[in-house]
């Protein structure tokens, strides 16, 4: 009998601020053991670069399997291919648009329409502020059709003391609402 096959996670990095998310959500994953295909656009790898000090290489080795955005031919482009979820870690505005507009430009905006149209879970981590009325109307179109909105928005309730417990923090909620075994947020005890 064949072992059960992992989980698949398809994750894009665009070009919003905020690449931490993305790398830490691909660290995490390995550890859950979620098998990550992922895509990194231009803009994304230069604010990798810029934030974190990572080029493409670096990126594409935190994942299972790697694409270039122009790839519209592969295998995350196509409906058949079963990934249980799909996570854009950062989102930028362009990406967001074109996910609402279903403008399948590249291979992350494809990914993000093969997921919606298969009804799978796609989640948008978008990164702006403040957000104006066309960000707003996208994201609401994108949410109409059955996709997550999820701004990297920080709790503070857990009392944090550094940047990588807020980004950790939020990439275990991430995790959780995909349905990982073995998230870990921080949850609300009350005030008792």
């Amino acid at each position: 009998m064949n072992p059960p096959a992992r989980r698949r996670l398809v994750v894009g990095i665009t070009g919003a601020s905020g690449a931490v998310y993305g790398v830490r959500l691909l660290q995490r994953a390995r550890e859950l053991a979620l098998e990550t295909h992922l895509i990194v656009t231009p803009a994304g790898v230069i604010n990798a670069h810029h934030e974190l000090g990572l080029g493409r290489a670096a990126l594409d080795a935190l994942a299972d399997h790697a694409y270039a955005p122009g790839d519209i031919g592969a295998c995350v482009a196509s409906g058949s291919f079963q990934a249980a979820a799909m996570v854009v870690a950062p989102c930028s505005m362009k990406t967001l648009a074109a996910v609402a507009h279903g403008l399948s430009d590249n291979l992350v905006t494809r990914a993000a329409d093969v997921t919606l149209k298969e009804r799978r879970t796609l989640l948008l981590m978008v990164r702006e502020t403040p957000f104006n009325l066309a960000h707003l109307r996208n994201m609401t179109a994108v949410t109409e059709m059955g996709g997550i909105i999820f701004p990297p928005l920080p709790a503070f309730y857990h009392r944090p003391t550094t940047i990588a417990e807020l980004v950790d923090d939020t990439v275990e909620r991430v995790l959780q609402l995909l349905g990982a075994q073995n998230a870990q947020p921080k949850a609300w005890g009350g005030l008792g």
